[in-house]
Formats: structure tokens, C-alpha cells, sequence
């Protein structure tokens, strides 16, 4: 199958909001396009509240999906069709509150903050991604549901990781003490994932130093074998 492409303007936005992608290969910048672009067909990205949709939003919330499945043979997150993009912080429904971000799998739509989502994009290190947490939550719920071997191994994996907290209370309690993961990450196993998933892409080397039980699981889990990691 011949490889997408993305022009130069967009390649010069991924090198400059990815350390990921500037560690990248030039063979494996090839791979990385070319699931960009078909990440971006693939999904319908809406705009609300009169917010219309330029192609940087979407190709930058499709790099997010990409970096975390890029391990993945199936990269499309069949869990998600419609990306509803707010200006900044919505009001949901679902309980009655404003959010950042939200995931909803019975309609199969993943709703985000431009604001919040670009803030993420802009200050690295913060273990603040919104597109990281999002998405993150979005391939657990997937891969709960399909059969492939990247799912397997994803969803065997987490449950090492849990079972290894379970069995090992200092290192859990290091955890929730630790300034890596924020108090959410603990409320359950969806919000667990995503800020473990977070802080293992926005700050790899010393997540690796202060638990490398825990990142060698996460690197396991996304299948992840690239520069920097």
C-alpha cells in the first residue's frame, strides 16, 4: 500500500510540538505520517460553538492518537468516529459539570477543549497532556473490547501493573505520594491508565529512574521501543 504523506508545513509542526517525533527516524517519520493522515481521514472532527476546524487541530490531536498507538498494528481506535472541539472548557451533561475533555463510548465520540488540549501541546513536562489522558482512556476502553494482539498485550499488561500495585503497597503508596501522578489517578483503573500513560510519554528518563517496575510495564503495555524511551 503506498504511504501517505504530509507536506513540509506539517512535518515542521509535528518536529516542532513532538519530542517524540524529532527522535523519530527518517523510516519511522514515514511510518508516523502516514497513520497521521489516515488517522485525520478516518475520523470526523467537528467544531462547537462556532469554532471552525483548521487542519492544525487536527492534525495535532491525530499525532496524539498516533504517538501512543505507534506500537499498535490497528491505530485507528475503532472505539472513537466523531472529535467534537470546543474553544475551551464545555458544559457536559453527562453530570452536570464543565470539563476539559470527555470520552463518550456509547456514541463513539471524544469531545475536547481547543485551550486546554493546545495548552498541553505548548508546556512539556507538566504531566498535564489533555490529548495523552484522552486518548489514553480511549485505547484502555478499546482494547477491553477487540481481539487483536496489541490489544491483548495492552490489556495483559495493565493487568500485571495493577496486580503488582496490589501486591506491593510501599511502591503503590510512592505513587500516590510521588508529584508524578495527580490525585485523579487513582479514583479508578481508567483515570490510573491515563495519568501512568501521561507521564511516561511527557517525562520518560526520570519516570524510568524513580519506577522502573512500573515504566518497564508501561513500555510493555504500548509496545514502545523508540528513541528516548
Amino acid at each position: 500500500m503506498k504511504k501517505r504523506t504530509l507536506n513540509t508545513a506539517d512535518k515542521a509542526l509535528l518536529e516542532d510540538s513532538f519530542n517524540f517525533y524529532r527522535h523519530l527516524s527518517v523510516k519511522e517519520q514515514l511510518y508516523f505520517d502516514h497513520r497521521v493522515v489516515s488517522f485525520m481521514n478516518d475520523k470526523n472532527f467537528v467544531g462547537r460553538n462556532n469554532l471552525e476546524v483548521t487542519n492544525e487541530m487536527k492534525l495535532l490531536i491525530s499525532a496524539h492518537a498516533v504517538i501512543l498507538t505507534f506500537g499498535f498494528r490497528d491505530f485507528f481506535i475503532g472505539l472513537i468516529d466523531k472529535i467534537f472541539i470546543y474553544p475551551d472548557e464545555f458544559y457536559s451533561v453527562t453530570n452536570e459539570s464543565y470539563h476539559a475533555g470527555e470520552l463518550n463510548p456509547m456514541l463513539k465520540v471524544l469531545v475536547i477543549s481547543w485551550e486546554d488540549f493546545k495548552r498541553g501541546v505548548e508546556v512539556n513536562n507538566l504531566n498535564m497532556n489533555l490529548g495523552i489522558y484522552e486518548f489514553s482512556q480511549a485505547i484502555h476502553l478499546n482494547s477491553m473490547k477487540e481481539g487483536d494482539v496489541s490489544s491483548t498485550i495492552f490489556t495483559d499488561s495493565f493487568k500485571e501493573l495493577a496486580n503488582m500495585l496490589t501486591k506491593n503497597e510501599p511502591l503503590r503508596q510512592k505513587l500516590i505520594q510521588s508529584h508524578f501522578f495527580r490525585g485523579q489517578g487513582f479514583l479508578n483503573q481508567f483515570e490510573f491508565l491515563a495519568v501512568i500513560v501521561e507521564s511516561f510519554i511527557e517525562n520518560p528518563s526520570e519516570f524510568r529512574l524513580e519506577f522502573p517496575n512500573v515504566y518497564a510495564k508501561t513500555k510493555q503495555m504500548l509496545n514502545f521501543d523508540f528513541a528516548g524511551y
